[in-house]
């Protein structure tokens, strides 16, 4: 028994579905157009007045690390390689505590807009215009690459033209940006979010009710090697605006806030524009969306140095931390762009087997060939590049072929190295830093957990201490007699050791 499922194989419903979350995450813009909200000033449009609550800035924050590379390159990367992709997973947690509990303090009482203000402020306004640089090109390359994925995910499904996916969607996203300001993309978020989760559910619901159990999938990925271990763009479009806006428009040019509104607007709509076209270029160079994969460790790695650098080090001065940039950007883009250059082997990345024999599933033409009762060999599985005669450096296979998730360490790494050995060689010692640009023991939670179990021991302690005095003192503390006269009655009312007791 065979049959053929067509590869688009949305039905009217989909389309009903698709069409309605474009349309209300328009809405949601024209929303708080209308009502004036997050309009009258440029701190309104991109911070929303700094009035949202956190639960939907929380979701927002989600939303903005999740996108069609979560989504569909996440269960690719753990099918491949198998559950150690967890290990990356579970770093988040640790992420998280170490920027809330060492970067978020040092920001929010400084009370900055973009987090590029601190560098200015920490170092000087060149760093800080090489740190907004840094960040605007990271962003639009990992944001092409997001739209990019997909639009062409909708031209696979639907059988949408791809530009006209490329246009529909990003229309939309700089609609609303532009629009409504952060709140309106806060919110966007939220509804987005809840279209994702419902996603996930559903897969989930469906795949275990076709396997028969989570038991049976389980089994399977065991057998299968895959149990080895024992987002969206609107945010990224809203903080390119705000960053552009604070970093490289304020700090030169005197504008009323009425006037930066109306740009915070229009550079919402710039990237929004700039995200669409280098999208669908993207979608037709094939193996280069590939490269934006690594944009994020290359940069933010040096980046993050730089503000750990800031943050840590109260003798770091802006030679070393200038020097430090230039040094971890370098290795880091040498170590990527030759992974590009120059792909690690399968031996090297050690890929688990791919094969798809007595599988049920198998692609047949341009749809799927579902066969029930027999085995099926599968038509192709895996690529296997016969050709390596050609020569390979010897840094190929070595410095070449380190994992994309060390980009970003090796970044920060040389950062720190090299900023402090510079800082210190150049004077960094003597230099006066204002205590609130750095980390103090205040800002981390350990020390207020610390004072108050400390509080706690010593209020315990002088209980037991007065108890103790009151039982050993009882009956002979009288404010009518010396101490001295005590003790004279405490000795003479002793028996005398002659004298047999009655």
């Amino acid at each position: 028994m065979t049959a053929l499922l067509p590869a688009s194989s949305f039905v009217v419903w989909d389309y009903v579905v698709f069409a309605l979350m474009l349309l209300v995450s328009a809405a949601i813009g024209i929303y708080y157009a209308l009502t004036g909200e997050g309009q009258h000033s440029s701190r309104d449009f991109l911070m929303g007045g700094r009035s949202m609550s956190a639960v939907p800035v929380a979701l927002s924050l989600t939303a903005g690390f999740m996108s069609a590379i979560t989504v569909l390159a996440t269960p690719s990367e753990v099918y491949s390689y198998g559950g150690i992709y967890a290990i990356y997973c579970i770093s988040y947690v640790l992420v998280v505590l170490v920027s809330s509990e060492v970067f978020l303090p040092v920001f929010y009482r400084l009370g900055i807009t973009s987090t590029y203000e601190y560098l200015e402020l920490r170092f000087n306004k060149v760093i800080r215009l090489c740190g907004t640089v840094m960040f605007i090109v990271q962003t639009k390359g990992e944001d092409h690459e997001r739209v990019s994925l997909a639009d062409i995910t909708l031209l696979h499904f639907t059988g949408f033209h791809l530009w006209g996916a490329v246009i529909s969607t990003g229309v939309v996203c700089t609609f609303y940006c532009t629009m409504g300001g952060l709140k309106a993309v806060v919110w966007t978020d939220v509804f987005q979010v809840g279209i994702m989760v419902a996603g996930f559910l559903a897969v989930i619901i469906r795949s275990v009710s076709m396997q028969g159990g989570f038991s049976v999938i389980i089994n399977d990925s065991a057998i299968g090697g895959r149990l080895n271990f024992w987002d969206t763009v609107s945010s990224s479009i809203n903080g390119l605006a705000a960053v552009t806006i604070e970093d490289l428009v304020k700090p030169y040019f005197t504008v009323s806030e009425r006037k930066l509104s109306w740009m915070s607007k229009g550079l919402s709509l710039l990237y929004g524009a700039l995200c669409i076209g280098m999208a669908g270029v993207a979608s037709l160079m094939g193996g280069l969306i590939q490269a934006a994969v690594s944009i994020f460790g290359v940069i933010g790695g040096p980046l993050l140095g730089l503000f750990t650098l800031g943050i840590l080090c109260p003798f770091a001065n802006s030679t070393g931390g200038l020097a430090g940039l230039i040094s971890g950007l370098f290795l880091s883009l040498w170590v990527g762009i030759g992974a590009q250059v120059y792909p690690p082997l399968p031996e090297n990345t050690r890929p688990l087997g791919l094969s798809t024999a007595s599988c049920n599933f198998t692609l047949a033409g341009d749809g799927l060939n579902v066969t029930m009762g027999s085995t099926v060999q599968p038509v192709a599985t895996t690529i296997l590049q016969e050709d390596t005669a050609y020569s390979r450096p010897f840094l190929a296979d070595h410095w070449y072929s380190v994992s994309y998730l060390y980009f970003s360490p090796i970044g920060t790494l040389t950062v720190l190295t090299v900023g402090l050995i510079v800082s210190l060689l150049t004077g960094g010692r003597k230099l006066d830093i204002d205590p609130g640009l750095m980390l103090m023991k205040e800002d981390l939670t350990c020390y207020h957990i610390y004072k108050l179990l400390k509080n706690k021991a010593m209020e315990r302690s002088r209980k037991l201490c007065l108890n103790k005095n009151v039982e050993e003192d009882l009956g002979k503390k009288n404010p009518a007699f010396s101490e001295v006269e005590l003790n004279f009655t405490e000795d003479h009312t002793q028996p005398h050791p002659s004298i047999p007791n009655p």
